[in-house]
């Protein structure tokens, strides 16, 4: 089973592309709902080829389960140009989610065409098993959720901190 978005974003590919890898900007999009923690110490930036554990809880409070982040990147190009995809092949591990056998989530950016200085944002989450009809609804609700602040907070995703005259050089 699929859950499928596609959308233009207000900011460049290589912001979106340095949001998907980083875990505080990954956490934003799920609050204040969910909160998203490591349960080791949290990189500063995903790596292709990182396996990060992390515990999910609603507000921070209530657990719903623990899950492992598995990054794989990869380009490719379409029609249009670049395409950079971030791949969480991760499993979860507790909770509600761990009685699917397939999660595969993907996430592309690449230039929005005849929109300069956008992003198309495309993303891909496939499950898998027999807890996958159950459990769809639920995922579909969230993602839904999830572009609106994809949407939302990705202009904040452009600031450059080499580029801000405020920064001591």
């Amino acid at each position: 089973m699929r859950i499928l978005l596609k959308f233009v974003i207000d900011c460049d590919p290589d912001a979106a592309w340095r949001a998907l890898h980083s875990p505080r900007a990954v956490a934003e999009l799920y609050g204040p709902l969910l909160s998203v923690d490591g349960l080791t110490e949290m990189p500063t930036s995903f790596e292709s080829g990182d396996d990060v554990p992390v515990q999910m809880s609603v507000a921070g409070v209530v657990p719903v389960g623990r899950q492992l982040i598995s990054v794989a990147d990869r380009e490719t190009s379409d029609a249009n140009g670049r395409v950079r995809v971030f791949r969480d092949w991760g499993v979860p591990l507790t909770g509600p989610l761990s009685a699917l056998d397939v999660w595969d989530h993907q996430m592309a950016v690449s230039a929005a065409p005849g929109e300069p200085g956008k992003t198309l944002w495309r993303e891909r989450l496939t499950i898998g098993g027999a807890a996958a009809p159950a459990l769809w609804p639920g995922l579909w609700a969230t993602w839904q959720w999830r572009a609106a602040r994809i949407r939302a907070l990705a202009p904040t995703w452009a600031h450059d901190p080499e580029d801000d005259p405020d920064v001591d050089e």
